[in-house]
Formats: C-alpha cells, structure tokens, sequence
C-alpha cells in the first residue's frame, strides 16, 4: 500500500480505532458480558490481519499436549460457506470447514477439531468430552475469557508503523497486548543476536508479568501427491520450483526455496484464496512453459486443501505436486520454557473426564 493511500485511509483507521476501542473497555468492565469456563480455554492469535504463523503455532501446541490430554482444536473456519457450529471430518473440503480447520484435521486425525462463528457455544458443545480446547485465531472474540492466551507479533512489524485497518494491519489497538500471558515474537531470524533480540524485546513492550519468547519458521521434510518421481530428494540446485500459495505472507518461503534452487517462479495469491478451474488452468499453463526437465509445483498444507477437490482434473492431476509443511520452532531454552508454562496453565485445572 503506497504512502498516498495510507494517508487516505487515515481518517478511517481512526473511526475505526475509536469503536473498537469502546467495544474493548466495554468488555474491560463487564458491561458487555465474557464467559469464562471451568476447563482450559488456550486463545492463539495476533493483533494483526493474517501471517503471524497461528496455524504452525496451533500445531505445535497439538504436539505437546494430545499425548497428556483429550484436546479439541475450535476454529471459526475462515472461507467456509458453512454455518453454525460444526465437526470437521477428514472427508471435507475447504468449503466446508474452512482450509486450516481441514489441515489439522488431516494431520492430526484423532485429535477433535470444530468451527464455529460463536466461541462461546463452540467451547459448550466440547467442553465435557476433552481436557483442553485451543482456540485458534481468538484473542479479539471478547465474549469469551480464556483462561490462557498467546499472542503471535510478527517479527518484522516490530519495526514498522503500527496502523489501524484500513490505512494499515492491525485490527486492534497495540496496547490489547497487555491481555496476553505469553507474547511470540514469530518468524525471527534463525540466527538472532542477543543486541537484535533486545532491540526487539524493547519495542514488544511486553508487561513485567509476561513472558515473551522467540519462535522461528522451519520447514518439515516435503511430500508428494502427485506424479511423485522415483527419485527422493527434491530442492536441488537445478530444480525448477513453481510455488503456488494463497496465504497472507509467502516471502519467507520464496526465501526459503531460493537458498535451496537455482529457479523459483511464484503464482501468489490473496490468503485464503478460493481455487478455481481458471486458477488451475493458469498453474497447469505456468508449469508446461517452464523450460526444465527437473519441474515441480510446490505448494503449502494450507493451500492444498483448497487444491485438493482439483486433484481429479487432467492434466492437473498428471503434474507433480510437492507440499511442503511450515513449522513453528523454538531454541530448546524456550522450548522447555513455554512447554512449562502451558503445562502448569492446563494442570491448574481439575478436569478428568
């Protein structure tokens, strides 16, 4: 968005900031009502609009408890053209359950996931079969009072101006931070100094109360669905890479795949973006003009979902498509220190089914 725009926008941004500003100390003195509930509630979310890596995040916190406890994952299930609450099965599709719901529940196939718009009734309908519900991308769904919430910052808007839609990302104001338990930092530097990590650390502004940890974007070991060649290993030197994504930010995987490969080319799109047969028309046409006998579309879990239903469509079909996982990582010192935290916050509860 250029700076003229911006500054359009502005007097929006400040309508804009002025209501929710209300709404929230509306909720801070309990005139309008937050239910809180006797089993643990963890929220995952961010002040911004998409790309603080949530989805990696959720999955790590699966992970580390669905061994311990009977978790439920509950989303609102963004892009879905469903209503109401819901359980998502593995046989659904995006439109259904939304992409990211249908990625968990794809990885992670014993473990409950569900979406619904009202939190509140989602947690009702799953509070007496599970030990802990996570809610993914909640911390602004006021009406409910986690009894743990984790706020995602993006390392990079550390650094910029912090604005309000629509001259800028942020959907709530940058003082809400004070409601979270722990603050990520996500998608740091692999290789951060402890100066960098400082200068940092300053500018999140984080309470005396709250912890504040560094979280790093790592890419899981990638897979094919289709057209897999004999060969094994894929993202060498010579490969040719055609990435297609539909999320909010991809240029730390382009980074990613250009350190590995000579050639990237990129079809982005809009997050959460619909897939359609002309969109697929335009992907099988990109990959036939590449000029290289060593050619792959890579894509992410995310998008594949949105992908899959075209898994039956010639030549798509014949194409070979490598998806490859986005994890969140921490040093092993915070990893001990978050897994801890999280475990103490679920263990305060007295919730055996």
């Amino acid at each position: 968005m250029t700076y003229f725009l911006r500054l359009l926008l502005w007097p929006l941004s400040l309508i804009y900031g002025a209501v929710i500003a209300i709404r929230n100390k509306l909720y801070d003195h309990g005139i309008f009502k937050a239910t809180k509930f006797d089993i643990p509630v963890v929220v995952i979310g961010n002040l911004a609009v998409g790309g603080t890596g949530k989805s990696p995040l959720t999955e790590y916190l699966i992970r580390l408890l669905k061994d311990s406890y009977k978790i439920a994952i509950l989303s609102r299930g963004y892009g879905r053209k469903t209503k109401g609450f819901m359980y998502v099965e593995e046989s659904d599709n995006s439109d259904i359950a939304g992409d990211e719901p249908l990625q968990f529940k794809t990885k992670y196939p014993k473990v409950t996931v569900a979406v619904s718009e009202d939190r509140v009734l989602g947690v009702e309908k799953l509070r007496e079969q599970h030990h802990v519900i996570l809610l993914d991308d909640a911390y602004q769904h006021r009406a409910l009072t986690p009894s743990f919430s984790i706020l995602l910052l993006d390392y990079s808007s550390l650094f910029k101006p912090r604005l309000l839609l629509p001259a800028g990302d942020f959907r709530d104001t940058y003082n809400q931070r004070k409601r979270a338990n722990i603050i990520i930092v996500s998608k740091s530097p692999v290789e951060l100094s402890e100066q960098e990590r400082a200068k940092a650390t300053k500018r999140v502004a984080a309470n005396v109360n709250q912890m504040v940890l560094f979280s790093f974007l790592d890419y899981g070991k990638p897979y094919c669905i289709t057209n897999c060649p004999q060969e094994t290993s894929i993202f060498q030197k010579e490969d040719n890479i055609l990435l297609v994504t539909g999320i909010a930010n991809p240029k730390p995987l382009l980074n990613y795949l250009e350190e590995k490969c000579d050639a990237v080319q990129r079809l982005a799109y809009s997050d959460h973006h619909s897939y359609t047969q002309r969109d697929i028309k335009s992907i099988v046409k990109r990959f036939q003009s590449m000029q290289s006998d060593k050619k792959y579309i890579v894509t992410t879990e995310k998008d594949f979902q949105r992908l899959r239903p075209f898994l039956t469509y010639q030549p798509f079909a014949d194409l070979p498509i490598w998806v490859i996982p986005i994890e969140a990582s921490f040093s092993e010192k915070e990893k001990k220190q978050l897994s801890s935290i999280i475990f103490k916050a679920v263990e305060g509860y007295n919730n055996k089914l």
